[in-house]
């Protein structure tokens, strides 16, 4: 069954491919095909969870071993996100008849990018799959046509080529140094070769490329626009998933090959700025996009610090808050389908669609973290690190964190506060969005995750907590992938 795992990789990537071809024949196979490639990835990734194995395993791709050939790896942290990309790739699947058939294709495309991403064991792989989901995410986010989102596309595509530029220099650096990009192998050979400033400036050439997608601080000037201009099932892919992934690599190379504090450092003081920068700019925006989009880059230049502790300690708490952070973004996004625009114009709304402000007021208390929900552990696990560094950069991000904080409680009780007021009696009931249909039932499917969660509260961190040990054991990936540990 394990082998099963590479079928989804390859099904989605060959969906894409077939799904003009069928749209010719029949739009109802073209229409359906989809849901049933993602429901099969959905399916095999969790009955090899539900085996009860807790061991990672290593597919060599074509028979070839690692590190002369492609291989991937499978553990906990790669089957989790394998799984959500399917699952949400489900979620998000446009089922209605007026989408065009690009769109599904570019879709079938990210999944099958972003599963690859989850789950691949060397540096060559994961940039093939990091273009792969750049092309995707072109295509949807100019699908709506609108001269604004051909702008922002366009000034989206420029940043990622140069982040795609820098990401591929430092795989070179580190290929010209080691001459392998197999991670186990480079796990090896990092302490010895990589730990000087040649793999420093390899680490920093790639953080800021791949930055470009986990929304770091200062490569992520594309988030408002995009967010704002394409679709909402796109922006919250982006938002829910795709960032979380980006920021999987990074952690990945950080654990494995890069463990110079200066690496640290260097992602602390950007995941400060992260923070500063996007909540100022979330509690400033008039729209509720944007403002969904600026908090999005807050909230990730919060695990970027988590990231940055030193030997491992917040790997627990990255995993944390990423987890609850794809649920409640990807609901928040659901929600701005039919409340986008001035988050004035949404007074009064609460009466038409009272289960969409509650759900946002139940998102909103999880985001800053009000016990019992998720996000309080989440925030309350991170918190418990920071205050136990003596180091004063680390102080201080402890500081930004709780000012940010603050400042997420402003904005985001602004907008529930909104929604409950009393509308204008000039304004008509039709004049008032709604926020029914697809939307909010896809909503409502993140909230009563979000309430599970808060519910199973201890299994949950239990298996967190499994999976962040898991990921620190650096011989445990080497032998999994290397048995005979020759270098």
């Amino acid at each position: 069954m394990n082998a099963y795992l590479v079928l989804t990789i390859a099904l989605p990537l060959l969906g894409a491919f077939l799904l003009p071809i069928l749209m010719r024949s029949s739009i109802a196979i073209a229409l359906w095909s989809g849901p049933a490639i993602l429901i099969y990835g959905c399916w095999t990734i969790a009955d090899i969870w539900l085996q009860g194995s807790t061991q990672p395993i290593s597919i060599a791709i074509g028979g070839f071993a690692p590190p002369l050939g492609i291989n991937l790896y499978i553990d906990s942290l790669a089957l989790l996100f394998a799984f959500a990309v399917q699952l949400l790739g489900l979620i998000f699947w446009p089922f209605t008849l007026d989408q065009d058939s690009a769109r599904r294709q570019s879709l079938m495309l990210l999944v099958a990018a972003s599963t690859g991403l989850a789950l691949s064991g060397d540096l060559f792989n994961l940039y093939v799959f990091y273009e792969l989901a750049a092309v995707a995410t072109f295509g949807l986010a100019s699908a709506s046509g609108s001269s604004a989102a051909y702008v922002a596309t366009l000034r989206y595509l420029i940043l990622s080529g140069i982040g795609s530029v820098l990401t591929l220099f430092g795989i070179a650096l580190i290929y010209s140094k080691t001459g392998t990009l197999n991670l186990a192998h480079l796990a090896q050979l990092a302490p010895a070769q990589l730990n000087d400033e040649l793999g420093l400036t390899a680490f920093l050439s790639i953080l800021i490329g791949i930055g470009v997608k986990a929304e770091l601080f200062p490569v992520n000037t594309w988030v408002p626009e995009i967010y704002a201009t394409a679709s909402t099932r796109l922006s919250a892919f982006l938002a829910g998933l795709l960032s979380k992934l980006a920021l999987l690599i990074i952690l990945r190379l950080l654990l494995l090959i890069f463990h110079q504090p200066e690496a640290a450092q260097v992602l602390l003081i950007l995941g400060i700025l992260g923070v500063v920068s996007g909540e100022l700019a979330a509690w400033r925006a008039k729209e509720l996009r944007r403002m969904l989009a600026f908090s999005s880059i807050g909230q990730l230049g919060v695990m970027f610090i988590a990231m940055a502790l030193p030997d491992g300690a917040g790997v627990l708490a990255v995993l944390a808050l990423a987890i609850h952070h794809l649920i409640i973004k990807s609901g928040l996004f659901m929600l701005a389908e039919d409340w986008g625009g001035a988050i004035q114009r949404l007074r009064g709304s609460a009466k038409m669609a009272p289960l969409g402000a509650a759900l946002f007021v139940l998102f909103s208390l999880s985001l800053v973290g009000m016990p019992p929900l998720p996000g309080f552990w989440a925030k309350f696990t991170l918190i418990t690190e920071l205050a136990g560094q003596s180091e004063p950069l680390y102080l201080i991000g402890l500081a930004v964190f709780l000012l940010a904080t603050v400042i997420e409680a402003s904005y985001l009780f602004r907008v529930a506060a909104i929604l409950y007021q009393d509308a204008p009696r000039e304004t008509l009931d039709h004049e008032i969005p709604k926020n029914e249909g697809l939307s909010l039932v896809t909503a409502t499917l993140f909230g009563a995750g979000l309430i599970a969660a808060a519910v199973m509260i201890a299994p949950v961190g239990d298996s967190l907590n499994t999976i962040a040990v898991q990921v620190q054991d650096i011989d445990l990936y080497i032998s999994t992938v290397n048995p005979g540990g020759s270098q």
